[in-house]
């Protein structure tokens, strides 16, 4: 079974589904039908609820995630929270009251996910750091575009970190496991099997892995939580690795960043803007934040998407990935695990372990840029990264990558042949915007046709030009 806290009590489940989201456990189970379905997707976030994890330092940590597509097996040893939750004794919680006295709840189907996401910064919550009230419901959606009143709620409750708990601390580590946790459930309708098995190691998973090759291997479920409430796709034999200590490393080094496979992205988020600004703001702009408070780094890179927002950005900074498989590893540069739409350089019973990005010189160009229909919560329709040293006016080697413009996320080699070695000139960033056509031959699709994407892709690079001379601010101003 797995095991959990709500509101203090340790909840069992018995022969769960590996496939089933908390969500229906919630309304259709525990009846706490506060939370709501309204995409299924991770998108409105009317589904919102607080997570909290008890770290390696015993520090309990809660998060605001998607109850749509968090899987039950995800659940195991943690703490949650509900809408439910925040009341005491006939009392509303103070970011519930600003909510009620300033009419920030119209037809309120979408209001208990706000209160959870402005609750989860009222307590200064993971991912929430320094950000805007704005930023930190971008992962909501209110239809009766009732917004204002909703934001003035949340700038009534500024973030107040919340007092060590050491009885939930106490808790909580009383649910922690020692030994791999292994579930088995046979569907009573379709007499399927469906199993997952979540390591407590590197090693245990490495082990497991190549025993069950065929296990599908579920970090943040970002991804593949759609794959259950939208393509209703079977998926027998599940792996869950968000928990594994040696995957969660985040050292941030002299030459470097090296992040282990499960890294969310929230937790990286400050030593990627370290790393370099530009990095910061696409990790912000990644999903809401329920997403990134979830959603994995490696897990966006193994996926291998073509509109994964990451992988264009770290390829064109020259990062590397190491793979393992049982006892041995490999690393290799991230542009060659890529191969084709659907493919990857990974052999089977081989994963993903960590991901090593170098530090860019402080004399070099970098520019990452993501173009989208909507600023926040949206896919990319391209997304483009440079990395462009100067000196004396002269441009050196050049790196230029993207997504969204291949059925991978890909180097443009005419592109960077153009720039490089050659003068920092106009007359340099017009032939190099015009090879950009020799170098992709992009798909139309409903976020873009392939001409836009030509035209928007040289118009970025363009673009640099007229940053560097001053004669426009910078992308990162406006």
């Amino acid at each position: 079974m797995i095991r959990f806290l709500l509101d203090g009590e340790v909840i069992e489940i018995a022969d769960p589904d590996p496939t089933g989201t908390l969500l229906d456990h919630l309304r259709y189970r525990l009846r706490r039908t506060g939370t709501k379905e309204g995409c299924a997707e991770g998108d409105c976030g009317a589904c919102t609820v607080a997570l909290a994890s008890l770290g390696e330092d015993d520090v309990v940590r809660w998060r605001a995630v998607n109850a749509c597509i968090l899987l039950l097996p995800m659940l195991d040893g943690k703490a949650l929270m509900t809408v439910e939750s925040l009341s005491r004794d006939g009392r509303l919680h103070p970011v519930q009251q600003a909510l009620a006295d300033g009419h920030g709840s119209q037809c309120g189907f979408c209001t208990p996910g706000f209160v959870m996401s402005l609750y989860a910064r009222s307590i200064a919550a993971e991912g929430t750091e320094g950000l805007a009230v704005g930023d930190v419901i971008a992962g909501n959606l209110c239809r009766c575009t009732g917004y204002g009143p909703i934001l003035a709620a949340g700038e009534a409750n500024p973030p107040r970190p919340a007092a060590p708990d050491p009885e939930l601390a106490a808790s909580l580590k009383a649910l922690r496991r020692c030994d791999p946790l292994l579930l088995r459930f046979a569907d009573p309708e379709s007499g399927s099997v469906r199993e997952a098995f979540v390591p407590r190691s590197a090693d245990q998973l490495a082990a497991h892995q190549v025993e069950h090759p065929e296990a599908r291997i579920v970090a943040g479920a970002t991804d593949v939580g759609l794959w259950v409430t939208k393509q209703l796709r079977e998926l027998p034999s599940l792996t869950f690795v968000a928990d594994v200590p040696e995957l969660k490393r985040i050292e941030e080094q002299p030459d470097g960043l090296t992040l282990g496979a499960s890294v969310r992205y929230s937790e990286a988020a400050g030593a990627l803007f370290r790393l370099h600004p530009d990095l910061g703001e696409l990790v912000r702009r990644i999903g809401g934040l329920q997403v990134r408070n979830a959603g994995t780094i490696g897990g966006n890179i193994a996926n291998g998407s073509p509109i994964g927002d990451m992988p264009p950005a770290l390829i064109a900074l020259g990062a590397t990935l190491t793979l393992r498989r049982g006892e041995a590893r490999r690393t290799i540069p991230l542009e060659s695990f890529f191969l084709a739409y659907g493919e990857q350089d990974r052999a089977p019973g081989e994963w993903v372990e960590e991901v090593h990005i170098p530090r860019p010189s402080a004399k070099a160009l970098v520019r990452i840029v993501k173009l989208s229909k909507r600023q926040d919560s949206d896919i990319s329709s391209l997304c483009a990264a440079f990395v462009l040293p100067i000196h004396d006016g002269t441009i050196g080697e050049a790196r230029v990558a993207f997504g969204g413009m291949a059925g991978i996320p890909a180097r443009a080699p005419r592109c960077e042949a153009a720039l490089s070695s050659r003068p920092w000139t106009l007359e340099t960033i017009e032939a190099a915007a015009g090879a950009l056509r020799e170098d992709f031959s992009p798909l139309d699709d409903l976020r873009g046709s392939a001409e836009y994407r030509l035209e928007a892709a040289a118009n970025v690079l363009r673009r640099l030009w007229y940053e560097r001379q001053g004669d426009i601010p910078s992308l990162a101003d406006v």
